[in-house]
């Protein structure tokens, strides 16, 4: 028997509203992390610098495999100027609460961090920092991380650092992210085609079952 015309092509559906990967059963005990959060009162501080505010975009997602991809976009308070850029991944040691963070920043750092997740709580500290050959003094030499989740709408990230002048680590950053709706992550022309996508999901099923 022929297949019926159009049978084969993808659906609307399959182009514009494309299913998710299931999520590594690794990655179970991060599943809190992931989403969009957006932070408006970032404050800064360091005992060689200005105090200063910050905005910042955080994302957390996957494609299926066994790490969490990551990226941390801040602006500046005042006129949304960006600023500092981090971009990496989040990987779990197998049968353990060990996990590693390996983060390239737009400065010119690669940090690597190993520490635990306990709950909805993870600590960081770097055993490696990579940098390159000219990049400003004083270097960063180490850097500590904490991620708590407040509640279901808030993520708490407090940062502090060590530098070739400023030993042991100090309070660098500290501020608290809340969770983004999809729509407001969508945008309105991906919204516009979300909502078209929609008026043919009965069309998609009734498809499907043919």
């Amino acid at each position: 028997m022929s297949a019926s015309p159009g049978k084969n092509k993808p659906s609307f559906c399959d182009v514009y509203l494309p299913a998710s990967p299931p999520l590594h059963d690794a990655l179970k005990p991060l599943s809190w992390l992931l989403g969009t959060w957006r932070g408006e009162e970032g404050k800064g501080d360091y005992p060689t610098i200005k105090d200063f505010k910050y905005k910042e975009e955080v994302k957390f997602d996957h494609v299926g495999q066994p790490n969490l991809e990551f990226s941390f976009c801040s602006s500046h308070y005042e006129t949304g100027k960006p600023l500092h850029r981090e971009k990496g991944f989040l990987k779990i040691q197998p049968g353990t609460s060990h996990l590693a963070l390996v983060n390239t920043q737009n400065v010119g750092i690669v940090e690597l961090s190993e520490g635990e997740v306990k709950g909805q709580e993870i600590t960081l500290e770097s055993h490696t920092i990579g940098r390159m050959t000219f990049g400003k003094d004083p270097a960063v030499t180490k850097i500590q991380r904490t991620f708590r989740l407040v509640d279901a709408d808030t993520l708490e990230q407090v940062v502090h650092m060590e530098t070739s002048a400023t030993a042991p680590a100090q309070h660098h950053l500290s501020i608290q992210y809340k969770k983004v709706a999809l729509a407001a992550v969508l945008g309105d022309s991906a919204r516009w085609c979300f909502l078209r996508g929609m008026l043919h999901v009965c069309s998609c099923k009734i498809e499907a079952r043919k």
